[in-house]
């Protein structure tokens, strides 16, 4: 697995999502990784240097597994273009019928009907 450069991962991200739009899942996960082994961070904290961690992504669908790191400087400019693509390709999703209380409240009273029980 080859670590992609941001801009280099979101373009194969949104080709990924374009080709499973009539078929297929896109899985997209996210880690907090140093990328580095823990012989070496066991080290580094005993030595009392700050370890940098990073998010590393990863996505897939399959067959294709795609993966990046993203740091702390480059964590907003990520978060709004990976906001962007996932808006754009989530057409499939189905919207959710809500239920409102202040309405179905007034109906009940209205029929005179209440949920709690009347004491006698």
């Amino acid at each position: 697995m080859v670590l992609l450069q941001l801009d280099p991962f979101l373009n194969e991200l949104t080709i990924m999502f374009e080709r499973s739009t009539e078929t297929g899942s896109v899985w997209v996960t996210l880690k907090r990784s140093s990328l580095k082994s823990k012989a070496v961070r066991n080290k580094m904290g005993a030595a009392g240097e700050a370890i940098d961690y990073k998010c590393l992504i990863r996505a897939t669908n399959g067959k294709k597994t795609i993966s990046t790191s993203v740091g702390t400087k480059d964590h907003q400019r990520f978060q709004a273009s990976y906001a962007t693509i996932l808006k754009a390709h989530m057409t499939a999703l189905k919207k959710r019928e809500r239920k409102d209380k202040k309405k179905s409240a007034e109906a009940d009273k209205r029929e005179g009907t209440s949920k709690r029980p009347k004491k006698s």
